[in-house]
């Protein structure tokens, strides 16, 4: 199934500038909004749906373009979304019910929760492959990931079948951290047993209707309810990709909005919902999920607790944990300190949303720009800077004011003051300002929407000067254009 460009740009519009204050409103994410429309058309995404709580308050929420392109349905915040890995935090939160209630222990082998078929290897003591071990993926199984395709005739063998297949630990256990989806298809096997549920019945009974998460399933959709998004696959025209089962649904099948997400990363945050029928899991069974990760890179940046990814982004502690397969690429951040969580959620393989986790965050947290700076701008620089670009048509006055914590603010005409997200210092010495809202005047450069980039050279101490070109924004039919104009500024005196 083709996704029509022209259809999407038409449909999505066109938003308006990241605006930066000290707390976010809804119309605070105009910026992030045109960062998504940019976004889907550069990458041709049929869909991405978002949601941003903090301080146990959902801020905004929203849907755009096709959750199915065929049949022309709108995503929205509650369209639901396949999660791929991003089921592993959702199953382990199910597991420590379990562990709660005292059905299943932690440090107890994993084999104590399979059926007939247990865990093997050649060399190691399987016994240290415990359930912990299996859900911080340090049990020593190996990476692993299968799919069964609608459209093929090979089928899900039983669990039984599968552990048989490929329960085998190519590790001690212990040793290393090893990504492996089929652990946690063994969890939800354990949840199965030690329940007396199917794992799509636990988790809907369990965890799901407690907490009110209503938009949410661990099963296949169903296709009279048309509440899920189709998954498209790679390339230019992006086809819609058969539905796939797993070896590893603990890992992998879970369904979810961006509503129901948000809110589950805020029951992580404050152990409790509002709406939540009953209590799921104590605060303290929640922060055990957080304890004793292990290291889950080389440089031990980042490590892994129960289900959770923990490190730094964005200069701030954080755990989450994103999700890519056929058709699906999500991402759930959750910030402790400034209980803050941020979903973005999209029905397309491979898409880059950092762009988009960058204007939202920077929207939310502005303190989060400076961290997320690359370069460093000399003394020279710090100041403020007035000016004006110069066209065929006239003058269009300019100011930037470099703060001495790096931070760039640009004025172009009577647009207010914007804080400048990408700044670069080349080592040519050239300042390049990209990205910025604003309006030269000329005919030209009005034929596309655009944004400016400033390239600059400091010359002696109060002079910079350079070029300003309006580059077109993506086009669905045509290369748009690139128009440069000169522009000088001086530093002005305290």
């Amino acid at each position: 199934m083709r996704v029509n460009r022209s259809i999407l740009r038409g449909w999505l519009g066109i938003g308006c500038a990241l605006l930066l204050g000290t707390g976010a409103q809804a119309d605070d994410f105009d910026g992030v909004r045109q960062q998504i429309r940019d976004a889907m058309v550069e990458q041709n995404i049929p869909s991405i749906a978002v949601a941003v709580a903090r301080n146990s308050q959902i801020l905004w929420e929203e849907g755009f373009g096709w959750a199915d392109v065929a049949k022309r349905v709108p995503a929205d915040a509650h369209t639901m979304y396949s999660l791929a890995s991003i089921s592993k935090p959702i199953t382990a939160t199910a597991l420590m019910i379990l562990v709660e209630r005292g059905a299943i222990d932690l440090d107890k082998p994993m084999n104590d929760y399979l059926g007939a078929q247990k865990l093997t290897s050649p060399a190691f003591d399987v016994r240290q492959a415990t359930v912990r071990r299996v859900a911080n993926h340090t049990s020593g199984l190996p990476l692993h990931y299968q799919f069964f395709y609608d459209d093929e005739k090979v089928t899900r063998p039983t669990m039984d079948e599968s552990i048989r297949r490929y329960g085998t630990l190519v590790r001690e256990p212990g040793e290393n951290w090893l990504y492996s989806n089929f652990g946690y298809g063994l969890l939800e096997y354990a949840i199965e047993r030690a329940s007396g549920k199917s794992y799509p019945q636990f988790m809907r009974e369990e965890l799901f209707a407690p907490l009110g998460l209503t938009e949410t399933i661990a099963e296949r959709p169903s296709a009279s309810d048309g509440r899920a998004a189709e998954r498209y696959g790679v390339g230019v025209n992006r086809h819609q990709v058969p539905f796939y089962d797993f070896d590893h649904r603990g890992a992998s099948a879970i369904y979810m909005s961006a509503h129901d997400l948000v809110r589950f990363g805020m029951f992580h945050l404050d152990g409790k919902l509002a709406g939540q029928k009953r209590q799921v899991l104590k605060q303290a069974t929640l922060a055990r999920m957080l304890d004793q990760a292990v290291a889950s890179d080389s440089e031990g940046k980042r490590t892994y607790g129960i289900g959770w990814g923990i490190g730094e982004m964005h200069g701030l502690q954080q755990f989450g944990h994103t999700g890519g397969m056929a058709g699906v690429r999500t991402q759930l951040s959750i910030y402790l300190e400034s209980k803050t969580v941020v979903v973005i959620l999209t029905n397309a393989s491979g898409p880059d949303i950092r762009a988009i986790d960058n204007a939202i965050m920077h929207t939310v947290l502005p303190e989060t720009i400076l961290k997320d700076r690359q370069s460093t701008l000399p003394a020279s620089l710090t100041g403020r800077w007035t000016g004006a670009v110069q066209t065929y048509t006239g003058t269009t006055p300019v100011e930037l004011q470099v703060k001495e914590d790096g931070a760039v603010l640009a004025r172009v005409g009577k647009r207010p003051l914007r804080v400048v997200d990408e700044v670069a210092l080349g080592k040519d010495g050239l300042l390049q300002l990209s990205n910025i809202e604003g309006d030269v005047g000329t005919p030209d450069a009005a034929r596309y929407p655009y944004t400016l980039s400033f390239t600059l050279k400091q010359r002696g101490t109060d002079k910079l000067n350079g070029s300003v070109s309006t580059l077109s924004r993506d086009l669905p039919d045509r290369a748009g254009n690139a128009l440069s104009y000169w522009v000088a500024l001086s530093k002005a005196e305290h």
